[in-house]
């Protein structure tokens, strides 16, 4: 960890990191995912893998279990609403060939990525939105559901008595309506989640899916369903996906950014923390408070994460299906 002064510290004072060996080394990842409930996620992913799935079918069915969860109050089914009582959720699914669906302010509709999916197989588009988004759904056969549940409404309601618009350090679960303790970046206080999962033969896919940003402005896009912000697979490269506030996320093209840095030679840890350091020195004050965190996998499954403020947690699994939640490294102290 690092204090505010120490955020000009650059790309060079990282260092390059040496090319990883040409074949996977024993242990390495098969599938990671943001957050400790990335590890639910990871199981049913690599279930789906030892059966015969494709990696596109892994981390679909992988993060299908967040966005199903009715304890899950920042993806799919209960997610907490916009600032108007509206559930709406975005997702993205992407290969290393360059295929890629996207959803954004889907609604009614549980499993966001299922339907990004859809887009990618069965439009000639990358992203559809809104309205049109949720047409789709209905055309594709996706059940209309109702998303906002009990619990959530009640955090909107208790929210609507100040109705107070300040994001605070991934305030999605946790610090609305609730009498849980929450550490700023903790386990109990995140968004999102963002799936990598590789083959042994170094092939890759990715997956992001989230309710978005509590009490958000209606029609708000956060980073979790744009293609390069929330999540980037390149072929023989790398993929990474993020974490956290979307809009600082967006702005630096993040999760490209951190592919880009392991295209040029950086480990997957110094790639994301890169991308950290850059945004700590582009914002300054502007992030003081604020979470965003990044997740990496390289073809021969090296794994590495970074984030803003500590608390960002990240689910491992490998080739013979152990999961290991890991804490990441942070710039700043809490």
């Amino acid at each position: 960890m690092t204090d505010r002064r120490s955020v000009m510290t650059g790309l060079a004072a990282l260092g390059a990191a040496a090319p990883a060996a040409a074949t996977a080394r024993a242990g390495a990842a098969l599938i990671v995912s943001t957050w400790d409930f990335g590890a639910a996620a990871n199981d049913v992913a690599f279930a789906t893998m030892k059966a015969g799935g494709t990696l596109l079918d892994a981390v679909e069915a992988g993060a299908k279990v967040p966005e199903a969860d009715p304890n899950n109050h920042s993806v799919g089914y209960s997610g907490y609403p916009d600032r108007d009582g509206h559930v709406t959720l975005d997702a993205v699914i992407m290969d290393d060939a360059g295929a890629v669906g996207a959803v954004a302010a889907l609604e009614n509709t549980t499993h966001a990525i299922s339907v990004a999916r859809r887009v990618m197989e069965k439009t000639p588009h990358t992203l559809l939105v809104g309205e049109g988004a949720t047409r789709f759904a209905r055309d594709q056969g996706f059940p209309q559901e109702n998303l906002l549940t009990p619990e959530a409404e009640q955090a909107w309601r208790a929210w609507l008595k100040t109705a107070r618009y300040q994001p605070v350090a991934n305030s999605e679960t946790g610090t609305y309506g609730t009498q849980r303790h929450v550490t700023p970046g903790g386990a109990l206080d995140h968004d999102t989640i963002g799936l990598l999962a590789r083959d042994m033969g170094g092939r890759m896919a990715g997956a992001c899916t989230t309710s978005g940003m509590a009490f958000k402005m209606r029609g708000r896009v956060g980073d979790s369903p744009q293609v390069g912000a929330g999540l980037y697979v390149e072929r023989g490269v790398g993929g990474a996906t993020s974490t956290g506030v979307g809009e600082e996320v967006t702005r630096v093209s993040g999760s490209a950014r951190v592919v880009a840095s392991l295209r040029a030679g950086l480990s997957p840890p110094r790639a994301c923390e890169e991308v950290v350091r850059h945004i700590a020195r582009l914002r300054g004050d502007a992030i003081k408070g604020v979470q965003v965190g990044f997740l990496a996998l390289d073809p021969r499954g090296n794994v590495g994460a970074f984030c803003l403020l500590p608390g960002f947690t990240y689910a491992v699994t490998d080739a013979a299906g152990r999961t290991v939640v890991h804490k990441a490294p942070s710039l700043f102290a809490a």
